[in-house]
């Protein structure tokens, strides 16, 4: 790198982002992982992960020294297979329960996942987050539903088979926002309460997405609001674990540089332009000079432009691959996943650097090859 990581931080600075170009190559991972431990040294005491909120709450136990074994953490704390197919995710969570080990409860490293549970064509149900809430609250309530017709992925890409805006869904939104005003009359500054709270708001998150599910909208309309909600719970999730990790030092944030650049976002998804505004866009403003994000590209240097990248560089080959629905049998080393099938992630899976991406960062990290998935 030709620049500290030092030098982009100010005693202003409380969230600073590092993105990466596509999640089908690990080399910004391993980077990231460097990064952070460097930060840890400058009073960072936390990290966000592109990863589901809710099941980042079990590797944060598991970093802090609580039960369990790291495959099954890594299996079950991570969505979209994160925890099981990026290496460098399971040496950051080792490394951050042997650093918590020995010191004090002050000075511990805490992780945290800031995405929402969704992607964009499936949805899980709501109910085991509204029954968390419940159970703490000791109210007797029935939430049973038939949770595979709520997390099907035609209940999100079809509205006639969506229940977003049935009588159980009615049922369940009127059931959460009770508990909800229940639970703020009885606040406390507790973990129980604050994981009760952000179990039943990403319950009602939920709710709020299957209800635009079955809204009868073209299919770029619903693109544009179900990736604008998605990105709008994000940057929710981000102002949250900031409030909470105030006393303790600044956050690192890793995820797609689309959803922490300070510009709007866009892709091709499904034969659709869909563009919607970046967790990033929507935090800025909030945070004002505590937000600084670094965006990372790939490639020779040469290919640092704005114009076509060249194919032959490892940005160009992405860019090229990686455009389509599926993916190709050859595709570079270290981008392989397993059981990709005709998953539509593959179509958004790399975004080349452009304008639009330079003015939404401070500064880039590029790195010029692909590292393998594997040191």
């Amino acid at each position: 790198m030709s620049q500290d990581i030092r030098e982009f931080i100010t005693p202003f600075t409380e969230l600073l982002g590092f993105g990466e170009p596509t999640h089908l190559e690990h080399a910004h991972t391993w980077i990231r992982n460097e990064l952070f431990e460097q930060l840890t040294g400058l009073g960072f005491r936390s990290i966000a992960l592109e990863t589901c909120r809710i099941r980042g709450l079990a590797v944060n136990d598991y970093v802090h020294g609580g039960p369990g074994d790291l495959d099954t953490i890594m299996k079950e704390g991570f969505s979209h297979t994160f925890g099981e197919n990026w290496p460098a995710n399971r040496e950051l969570v080792q490394w951050m329960r042997e650093y918590n080990a020995d010191k004090a409860p002050g000075d511990r490293l805490s992780f945290h996942g800031f995405d929402f549970q969704t992607e964009t064509a499936s949805a899980p149900s709501p109910r085991p987050y509204l029954e968390h809430a419940r159970d703490y609250l000791g109210e007797d309530v029935d939430l049973t539903i038939d949770d595979e017709k709520w997390s099907r992925d035609e209940a999100v890409m079809d509205l006639t088979q969506s229940p977003g805006q049935s009588e159980e869904a009615i049922r369940l939104r009127e059931i959460g926002t009770g508990m909800l005003r229940r639970l703020h009359e009885r606040r406390t500054t507790d973990e129980a309460w604050a994981r009760a709270e952000t179990h039943l708001v990403a319950g009602l998150s939920l709710l709020q997405y299957h209800r635009e599910c079955a809204e009868p909208n073209p299919l770029g309309v619903r693109l544009n609001r179900l990736c604008q909600m998605r990105d709008g719970v994000m940057a929710r999730n981000l102002l949250e674990i900031r409030r909470a990790e105030a006393a303790n030092g600044p956050t690192f944030v890793f995820a797609h540089n689309a959803h922490l650049q300070r510009t709007s976002s866009s892709m091709e998804m499904a034969g659709e332009r869909v563009e919607w505004f970046s967790a990033g866009a929507l935090v800025a403003p909030v945070l004002g000079d505590q937000y600084t994000v670094i965006g990372g590209t790939l490639g020779r240097n040469d290919s640092i432009g704005l114009g076509e990248p060249d194919k032959a560089t490892f940005e160009g080959s992405l860019q090229d691959r990686f455009t389509t629905w599926g993916i190709t049998k050859d595709e570079p080393e270290g981008a392989r996943r397993t059981d990709t099938g005709s998953d539509p992630m593959l179509a958004m899976a790399y975004f080349p650097l452009d304008q639009h991406l330079m003015d939404g960062v401070d500064a880039l990290l590029h790195i010029k090859v692909g590292r393998p998935a594997t040191r």
